[in-house]
């Protein structure tokens, strides 16, 4: 088997990345897979598993970034130990998704897309959750609140706070 090298930057190796390459022969085809792996490894797409991916599969790195940010599942960004998604599909909007989303980021202090400094929380918004009849709805993680109001999510956040 060829040698994989991967570009990580202060001329390191990332044993993780090479690890999940290696599993996947060098097909355009792979290429959701091997996204998906990294995603779970990480937690997101970092720039250098980008890159090695690339070169690896040997796609054009606008490919690999069309594909990540194509797909809801993926992420540029670290999200949060708990990641909140508020539903703004039209169902849980007209029923005042927005009106939690905004509780939300006033607890934890930070909008759409970032995370708490300690790692905890992100927050993301969704165009659909796919529970309208529990409109509206947010996730924590795969925990799904429906019927959701602004207080509701400070009992929530509480919750998910004291377990750290």
């Amino acid at each position: 088997m060829e040698a994989i090298t991967c570009k990580c930057g202060n001329n390191t190796k990332d044993e993780k990345l090479i690890a999940i390459l290696q599993k996947y022969k060098k097909e355009k085809s792979n290429l959701i897979q091997i996204l998906n792996d990294v995603q779970e490894t990480y937690g997101y797409i970092p720039k250098k598993a980008q890159t090695n991916i690339s070169e690896y599969l040997n796609i054009p790195m606008a490919e690999v970034y069309g594909v990540i940010t194509f797909y809801s599942r993926f992420t540029l960004k670290p999200k949060g130990k708990y990641n909140i998604a508020v539903c703004l599909g039209t169902a849980c909007f007209v029923k005042g998704s927005e009106k939690v989303l905004d509780k939300v980021k006033e607890i934890l202090k930070i909008d759409v897309g970032q995370t708490t400094e300690d790692g905890l929380f992100s927050i993301e918004s969704t165009r659909c959750i796919g529970a309208c009849g529990l409109a509206p709805v947010f996730t924590v993680n795969s925990e799904v609140y429906g019927k959701a109001t602004p207080e509701m999510v400070e009992e929530v956040i509480e919750k998910y706070k004291k377990m750290g």
